[in-house]
């Protein structure tokens, strides 16, 4: 990028301006005001980094063996460390999370690349035993040209968790960051020549979903597809990829329940709660929205949530707060549309659901907590990717597992209990893609993740994340 001011479209190496010489303003949502002028890339623009990315996959980047590209890869993650604070900084601007928080995902980003770059050579076909007079065995290959597309919640983090093992598998990429949240992405462009990734290899383009995301998935030399986002537009993303039966990959919202059971170590439920649903403002498709908790000990759970909710601080993310903002004027009438509806039906409200008196500019919200919420209405239904959550009383396992599963998604759901039995009994039994036992936002780069029903297709992370990206060839040979 010649001026931070002013970033260009990153294909082939080089940084280029959208074709059309159009530009789109990013915004501060601590402040209201412009950070950069972007560059608004259209279709013209994913056809020239598509086939920027074909044609790397036919250069060097083809003949890398699977061991130098985990070396890369390695280097990647050590440059991205070196540039952390930059980084951070640049993702706290564009989305307002708490500067600390950043730090924190881009270590993410480090630790994301390091996994896939200690896998890449250990991926391999298998034999497949016909008999003495065949040798049958299968070899995995590179899918080709794969596309991302990001979104702008963690958007560095979210963008290499599906290209570090796109690249580890020896695919090549073009990634779509979220219009709320494209720096940190540019910037990162900056080092993968440092790193001995060709030019070509990694391609971003910046803009809007319905121009340059739905070019994207439609290009004929994409083969494969990673997205993350809304329900709505994860159904639009399969069904213009089932068009050339390209393979998806779709991670989208949850209503993640939370159960706490009347054996539970309140203090560690309280602390879950406290993470799941308000770390980066709510909004995190895996965060705790529905807390279900029986009755022999929600008041006592609703007393200690509340006194820790209205003790977090909230202001700009550059000041390190507990809170930032949330990442638009968008998102937040979204949100506050939310509390007015659930207010109308008559929900209590505990504390929070408005703008902090000591902020008047900025997409600000004091952190909401309804109780006793009847578990059929919206507000305990509808994602609203916020800092909202709910607190439903149950009276039985059975009960709390039936209003977990009673939505349309399936992403995450947890549960608190000193009983591990029990605990597993009820795991068994929540239609989600993971399950969090005495604990919110487990697991790791190694352990894979996605979701059920409306939550998406596919798995991210650990050796499965690499499968995505590979084909298998089967070869029989007749001795």
């Amino acid at each position: 990028m010649t001026d931070p001011a002013f970033p260009d479209l990153f294909i082939n190496g080089l940084f280029v301006p959208a074709l059309d010489g159009r530009r789109f303003e990013t915004i501060d949502p601590a402040t209201e005001e412009p950070i950069a002028q972007v560059a608004r890339g259209g279709a013209a623009d994913i056809d020239a980094a598509v086939k920027a990315a074909e044609a790397a996959r036919h250069g060097p980047w083809g003949e890398t063996t699977p061991a130098e590209r985990g070396r890369m890869l390695m280097a990647l993650a050590d440059l991205v460390l070196a540039h952390r604070e930059e980084l951070a900084v640049l993702e706290t601007r564009d989305v307002g999370k708490p500067l600390g928080g950043s730090r924190g995902d881009i270590d993410g980003v480090a630790e994301t690349l390091r996994y896939n770059a200690g896998a890449a050579d250990k991926i391999h076909g298998e034999v497949i035993p016909l008999g003495p007079r065949f040798v049958d065995f299968t070899m995995l290959e590179p899918v080709g040209v794969t596309a991302h597309i990001v979104p702008w919640n963690f958007p560095l983090g979210m963008a290499l968790r599906s290209l570090a093992p796109a690249l580890a598998a020896g695919c090549t990429a073009v990634v779509k960051p979220a219009e709320q949240s494209p720096l940190s992405s540019l910037h990162f462009c900056q080092l993968l020549e440092k790193a001995g990734i060709p030019p070509g290899v990694v391609n971003v383009v910046t803009g809007f979903g319905e121009e340059a995301g739905a070019s994207l998935v439609a290009h004929a030399d994409v083969r494969a597809v990673h997205f993350t986002g809304s329900v709505e537009t994860g159904r639009i993303v399969a069904v213009a990829a089932a068009r050339s039966f390209k393979p998806v990959v779709l991670e989208l919202g949850g209503k993640n329940a939370m159960i706490v059971l009347a054996d539970a170590d309140l203090d560690r439920a309280v602390e879950s709660a406290l993470e799941g649903g308000f770390d980066n403002c709510g909004q995190v498709c895996s965060a705790s929205s529905r807390f279900l908790v029986h009755r022999d000990v929600v008041g006592a759970f609703t007393a200690r949530l509340v006194a820790r909710v209205s003790a977090l601080s909230i202001g700009p993310g550059m000041e390190n707060p507990d809170l930032g903002p949330l990442v638009s004027a968008e998102q937040l009438a979204k949100v506050m549309a939310h509390i007015h509806a659930a207010q109308s039906a008559g929900v209590h409200l505990l504390t929070g659901g408005h703008r902090p008196k000591n902020l008047h500019r900025g997409y600000f919200i004091a952190p909401a907590v309804f109780a006793n919420v009847d578990p059929s209405l919206p507000i305990a239904r509808e994602e609203v990717f916020g800092p909202v959550v709910t607190i439903t009383p149950i009276s039985s396992d059975g009960e709390a597992v039936e209003i977990a599963n009673s939505v349309s998604t399936g992403l995450v759901a947890g549960v608190h209990t000193s009983d591990i039995s029990r605990a597993l009994s009820i795991v068994r039994r929540l239609q989600t893609g993971s399950v969090w036992v005495n604990g919110w936002y487990m697991g790791g780069v190694q352990a894979p993740t996605g979701g059920e029903k409306d939550s998406g297709l596919g798995r991210e992370r650990g050796i499965a994340g690499i499968r995505n990206f590979l084909r298998i060839k089967n070869v029989a040979i007749r001795l």
